[in-house]
């Protein structure tokens, strides 16, 4: 599995550039922070927007100075009460144009989310352009889809989101797909932050083809790929692998530390390893006194040469 250390996720905002390490000396840098969380919306949340979930992310959006933020498993009803509490604190620079949702699971009576739509999200602190949605292959058991955006000032910067399968059977499947759409995004000059819960772990085999061959250390070897992870050069936590995203999870992992499955990726061609990081943050117990997700909260910053 891979990891994640202290940076952030989401929403769209340029910070200044950082230094770069000589090999990027004569490229220009900019550093975005990117806030990512699998909020269990419904299975834990029944899609209410009152128990404290929402307050929790928008606060945790705010004090992880995101740029760009997505959310997993979330109820559209969720989605449209961030999207009020987050121009409540005027957070987005435009608040008519800083939010997507994909549906995944379409609302019906009987089904998640109090019968609304379940699915996939992200938001930006700057406008947006038009997403792109993406079907990928079936696993028998929930549509799952990939959600970019590009930025409307920069349109060759994209934010992506995705919920991959946990069925076995179909990851690998799911992972070429999702990772072959990114690199033809890369091919066409585009960078990409990629945040979402892929449902795999950084050392597994199925993320060698793209995981960097840049990272090999004994937690996660074997890498052919060209995809870094804000989290794999933590030199505390589970170097090559980083810090668990699973909430309360005991053991699990190459260092025993917990499993992760939560990430946040860019190419290597457009990262600088020297000037990004991550960290996973506790999901607050704000809602009703208990934890609000099973996860935690993956916040990372990336800074890319242009």
């Amino acid at each position: 599995m891979k990891r994640l250390r202290w940076a952030a996720v989401a929403a769209v905002a340029l910070l200044p550039a950082l230094a770069s390490p000589p090999a990027h000396a004569a490229r220009a840098t900019t550093s975005y922070r990117a806030w990512h969380w699998n909020i269990a919306g419904n299975t834990m949340h029944h899609g209410s927007t009152t128990d404290g979930l929402v307050a929790a992310a928008v606060q945790s959006i705010q004090d992880n100075s995101a740029v760009f933020a997505s959310l997993n498993e979330v109820c559209a009803q969720q989605f449209t009460a961030m999207i009020n509490q987050l121009r409540a604190v005027d957070w987005p620079v435009d608040p008519a144009n800083f939010a997507r949702f994909e549906t995944t699971i379409p609302g019906r009576s009987g089904g998640p989310c109090g019968g609304k739509d379940y699915g996939i999200a992200l938001f930006s602190k700057q406008p947006l352009g038009p997403a792109d949605r993406f079907t990928l292959p079936y696993d028998g058991n929930e549509p799952r889809h990939l959600l970019c955006a590009p930025l409307k000032s920069r349109p060759q910067l994209r934010f992506c989101t995705v919920h991959a399968t946990f069925v076995d059977a179909y990851r690998a499947t799911q992972l070429k797909a999702i990772f072959g759409h990114v690199d033809d995004y890369h091919a066409d000059g585009d960078q990409v932050i990629l945040a979402g819960d892929f449902n795999v772990g950084p050392d597994w085999a199925r993320m060698d083809p793209y995981y960097s061959a840049q990272v090999n250390t004994p937690n996660n070897r074997n890498n052919t790929g060209h995809y870094r992870e804000v989290d794999d050069a933590d030199p505390v936590y589970c170097t090559g692998y980083g810090e668990t995203t699973e909430e309360g999870a005991g053991g699990g992992g190459p260092c025993g530390t917990g499993g992760k499955i939560d990430m946040i990726f860019s190419h290597e061609d457009d990262y600088v390893a020297s000037a990004s990081t991550g960290d996973a943050r506790s999901s607050p117990h704000s809602c009703g006194g208990k934890s609000c997700s099973d996860h935690r909260i993956l916040v990372g910053l990336l800074t890319l040469g242009h």
